[in-house]
């Protein structure tokens, strides 16, 4: 029976949350050895943006730091970005982290990611608390993850919680590369850590948000839905960022969506859509006003898709024997997938394999066997990929 884990080894380390011992921090990372295990506890479900609430550090000899960047992070970077960039990082999980930790200034110099190590090892489930007992027989006492880390004091178990996520990382880290490494798969992991690490190099701040992007608004035809979904989005934007609230928590997505499709012209029509709460019925009449009346002329209009792959009704129904050709490739990839116990979508992302298939079909932008791989490589499939997917491709579609 496995041994359960509720508290650090060494005890709940202090939350330090000033420049003072944001530099005491970074000294003592300093003087530690090897790589560095590191998480982040953010509030997106509470906050407006993603930002990380807490930052989780462990390095072999000076163990682990808990470290509120809230209110100093200025300082939070100047004192840790010195010790922690370019080093050698482990997460898990490492997109969910990584915009976070760039925002702060922070980036790996190498990564290892022991979520994905586990997809390509072949785990049946790769969340941390599974992966620890599975292979050191230890379960992390877990449950916190989705709690609102912006609130101050952190409650001593939610302290222990996020200590937790770190306590065993460096460990994992270490037994996974072997894994993989028994497994042939070391530098099959190696490239898709350094995809991860070059594709967040850039990030410095959250990604502009507008109005299109919100899912469902493409289903959106008329004029007059537009112009109202777009003055929502405004206004729940505005209050979104002056009072630092998750957009959820004001209008969610859906819900604006919807209000936008029906074009409510009372208040009872508005309380009458789904999942709307009636106790803001009036001000969100109000917006909704604004966008009817407001001048006709400047009503965005829908923007029509650029042409692309068809959906895959239409391309079964009308282009069938370049579904045929679809279908037959990703059934050997399936079989790949079983050969080598990785997930199909990690050998060749579904977008990638939908592409090239239809660009050598009906597209007739492949023209030839030696075309594959630099298309591959055009839409980012990296080397490993290339040589495991190129075969198949190439006996699939010539």
């Amino acid at each position: 029976m496995a041994h359960v884990l509720s508290t650090p080894n060494d005890g709940i380390p202090r939350v330090l949350a000033t420049p003072d011992a944001f530099r005491e921090a970074a000294e003592a990372l300093a003087a530690g050895q090897g790589p560095l295990a590191i998480d982040t506890e953010r509030a997106s479900g509470f906050r407006y943006d993603d930002r990380a609430f807490l930052v989780q550090v462990r390095r072999r000899g000076v163990g682990t730091f808990l470290i509120d960047p809230e209110g100093n992070r200025p300082e939070f970077t100047a004192a840790l970005a010195p010790v922690l960039n370019r080093q050698d990082w482990i997460l898990h999980a490492a997109a969910s982290d990584l915009p976070s930790l760039a925002w702060l200034g922070l980036y790996p110099g190498t990564l290892f990611d022991t979520e994905l190590a586990g997809r390509l090892a072949g785990f049946d489930h790769v969340n941390l608390a599974a992966m620890t007992e599975l292979l050191f027989d230890v379960r992390l006492a877990k449950g916190h993850g989705a709690e609102d880390w912006s609130q101050r004091p952190l409650p001593e178990d939610w302290l222990s919680y996020a200590a937790l996520d770190v306590e065993l990382l460096l460990e994992l880290g270490d037994t996974m590369a072997e894994i993989l490494d028994n497994q042939g798969k070391l530098d099959w992991a190696s490239q898709e850590f350094e995809y991860i690490r070059t594709t967040h190099s850039e990030i410095t701040g959250p990604a502009d948000a507008t109005w299109r992007s919100v899912r469902g608004i493409s289903s959106l035809h008329r004029p007059e839905q537009l112009a109202i979904a777009r003055e929502l989005w405004m206004s729940r934007e505005a209050i979104a960022v002056e009072e630092d609230r998750a957009v959820s928590r004001i209008l969610p997505n859906k819900v604006l969506v919807e209000i936008a499709r029906t074009v409510p012209r009372t208040n009872r029509e508005l309380t009458q859509v789904k999942g709307f709460r009636r106790s803001a019925s009036r001000f969100w009449m109000e917006i909704i006003q604004r966008a009817l009346d407001s001048d006709p002329r400047t009503w965005p209009k829908r923007e029509r898709p650029t042409r692309g792959l068809p959906s895959r009704q239409a391309w079964a129904s009308e282009y069938p024997e370049s579904f045929e050709r679809y279908s037959t490739a990703r059934e050997l990839l399936d079989d790949l997938s079983a050969d080598l116990a990785i997930p199909t979508e990690n050998i060749l992302k579904p977008s990638v394999l939908r592409t090239v298939v239809w660009s050598a079909t009906a597209g007739r932008e492949i023209r030839s066997p030696l075309e594959v791989p630099d298309a591959l490589r055009a839409h980012q499939a990296r080397s490993w990929q290339v040589e495991l997917t190129s075969p198949i491709l190439t006996e699939t579609l010539f």
